[in-house]
């Protein structure tokens, strides 16, 4: 009976134990264990790629890590392809994806996001001597160059491209230059950082589409953590006000985009 007593009591413990731990909130979890684990692609400039140094850098991972400073924690950063990248939030590899998610209300039905943090439009984008592309109605049995799952991809789906699948925008311009595909859709901010790196490339902007649903962009999380979230928002706000955004911008695009 004594035996019968100390195994109930040892399980009632345990389980109790075990009950506090899953009530942790997913906030409490990140500053219990000192780091905000992030997912995102590393191969999309400006915004998350490889410097000359192979440090990994751009706007989006700024954000990150000036995020984690402010929930007093460190930025834990984890690479993965964009088809997949969502996925490994699922699979609770990482607390969020910062990767220039679009927010849109499929997304919204199944995960959180953050307040916007960056608006950007759909740009098609040609070679400079292409004359037969001059609006996304031109797509219609051209081919696209970009990732699968990704908005854009499917943009260009929606107005008849055939998408070739790529991993990222460095990709899709090689394609494209090289005379592969007869196209890319993708973020208007990323063409003209490529642009600024490389002045002489011989491509163009077709058309712009800024009436897309994805033009925001939010910090994405698992649905059921609202403390996480109003911690997020915070951080992204703080951020604004005190001048760190503002940096972080000029930084990378040469203008402040905290006004968007």
């Amino acid at each position: 009976m004594k035996l019968f007593r100390t195994l109930l009591v040892a399980g009632l413990v345990q389980a109790a134990a075990l009950s506090a731990a899953h009530a942790q909130s997913g906030l409490d979890q990140i500053k219990s264990a000192g780091v905000f684990k992030i997912g995102t692609e590393g191969t999309y400039a400006p915004f998350t790629y490889h410097d000359a140094s192979g440090q990994l850098t751009g706007f989006d991972v700024d954000i990150g890590r000036a995020i984690a400073e402010r929930l007093g924690v460190k930025a834990q950063f984890v690479e993965g392809k964009w088809d997949g990248l969502i996925a490994g939030l699922d699979a609770k590899r990482y607390d969020a994806v910062i990767n220039q998610v679009g927010i849109t209300e499929a997304r919204r039905a199944k995960y959180d996001f953050s307040d916007p943090y960056i608006s950007s439009a759909a740009v098609l984008i040609v070679r400079d001597d292409n004359t037969s592309i001059k609006s996304f109605a031109d797509l219609k049995g051209k081919k696209s160059a970009n990732t699968l799952t990704s908005n854009f991809g499917k943009l260009a789906q929606s107005h008849g491209a055939e998408v070739v699948a790529v991993q990222g925008f460095n990709e899709a311009i090689d394609l494209l230059t090289s005379g592969r595909v007869e196209a890319t859709v993708n973020d208007n901010l990323s063409f003209l950082d490529f642009k600024k790196q490389k002045p002489n490339a011989r491509v163009k902007i077709a058309a712009t589409d800024k009436t897309a649903e994805f033009s925001n962009s939010g910090v994405l999380i698992r649905k059921g953590n609202p403390e996480l979230k109003a911690a997020i928002d915070k951080a992204l706000a703080d951020m604004k006000a005190d001048g760190t955004y503002k940096t972080i911008s000029v930084k990378y695009f040469g203008t402040d985009l905290s006004a968007q």
